[in-house]
């Protein structure tokens, strides 16, 4: 069958003709796979990354787009405990080989065979799309699909920064960028119990930061971040900006013994960081790679439990290209999602 999708004409920088709107064709579904009719998919800046060529340029004819909430239309005879008509998500991890020394750990996100959805398989900037029944999540009641499409990324990546941060109770945590995942982080931090002080150079992004309920925000172009920062006992960060920079200044501002989480799946700059000022008194930098299913069924459950909700914008495929575009600068307050 065919399906109007936005396909990558080919990795490079973002404008209008990014991506082309179209009509594939789509393969018969295998034994444990499902055909979803998309009905919402999240715009993320992994996207953004994906299309740039950040995470390599043999992105040509790729359909993005990772933050998917679906209606299954058609179910593979394998496939478990799911049906024709159910609604589910499908996020960036499409899949794992569910045998290596990861796998068999609790540690798939790691998965050396893994594939993405939207980077290795065709995504949901789509009518329709493929998933692995066994890489699908049951989604909550109560929540639109707007709603949650955000959650199934933005969300459960913040999440799994949040857990590995290791925040004391009623710590306080610094968020470098204030983004789609960030306003999201936010919201589950103050939710426990924490003090959260966020530092963004974007006005508008502040502004929402202060609604969700930061503490304290900070912008550097208000002055020197050690010295405006040095009174908020900052013990833990987590950096959403794909910089270089604020990594160096969060290692910068954390207490002894803290740690930073870097969130991005891509960071650009240099990091160069100075072990006595920034590394030094057991402070800890750490990655995120991806998300693990464990995760996204905790994230998803805590989320409906506490009311997470993003702040959301609706738009129309045809209005893709101006969006990713809006997300390179800056301009999008919160998240836009996909309506289909």
């Amino acid at each position: 069958m065919k399906t109007r999708s936005a396909v990558i004409t080919k990795a490079g920088k973002i404008g209008q003709n990014s991506l082309e709107i179209k009509e594939i064709e789509l393969p018969e579904i295998k034994e444990n796979e499902l055909l979803l009719k998309v009905n919402v998919c999240g715009v993320c800046r992994t996207d953004l990354h994906i299309i740039e060529g950040d995470l390599g340029s043999g992105v040509g004819g790729i359909v993005p787009g990772h933050e998917i909430v679906g209606t299954v239309a058609k179910a593979g005879k394998e496939a478990k405990n799911v049906a024709a008509g159910d609604r589910v998500g499908l996020a960036w991890l499409y899949s794992s080989c569910g045998s290596c020394e990861y796998c068999i750990s609790g540690r798939e996100n790691l998965c050396k065979n893994k594939e993405f959805t939207g980077f290795s398989r065709n995504g949901g900037y789509s009518e329709y799309v493929i998933a692995d029944s066994r890489f699908i999540f049951r989604l909550p009641k109560g929540l639109d699909d707007e709603e949650i499409a955000p959650l199934l990324c933005s969300g459960a990546i913040g999440y799994r920064s949040f857990k590995l941060a290791n925040a004391s109770p009623e710590s306080t945590i610094a968020m470098f960028g204030f983004g789609g995942s960030a306003h999201l982080t936010l919201q589950l931090a103050k939710k426990l119990g924490h003090k959260v002080v966020v530092v963004s150079r974007n006005v508008e992004h502040i502004r929402l930061a202060k609604e969700l309920g930061a503490d304290f925000t900070f912008s550097p172009k208000q002055g020197d971040i050690y010295s405006n920062l040095a009174d908020k006992d900052i013990e833990n960060a987590i950096v959403f900006a794909p910089s270089s920079v604020p990594i160096m200044n969060a290692l910068g501002i954390i207490k002894a013994g803290g740690r930073v989480v870097v969130s991005g799946i891509h960071v650009d700059g240099k990091i160069e960081i100075d072990y006595d000022s920034q590394l030094f008194h057991e402070k800890m930098l750490l990655s995120v790679e991806s998300y693990t299913r464990q995760d996204m069924t905790e994230y998803l459950k805590l989320a409906t439990n506490l009311g997470i909700k993003p702040v959301y914008k609706s738009i129309k495929l045809e209005d893709i290209n101006s969006a990713l575009e809006r997300l390179k600068k800056s301009e999008i307050n919160g998240v836009e999602v996909i309506k289909f």
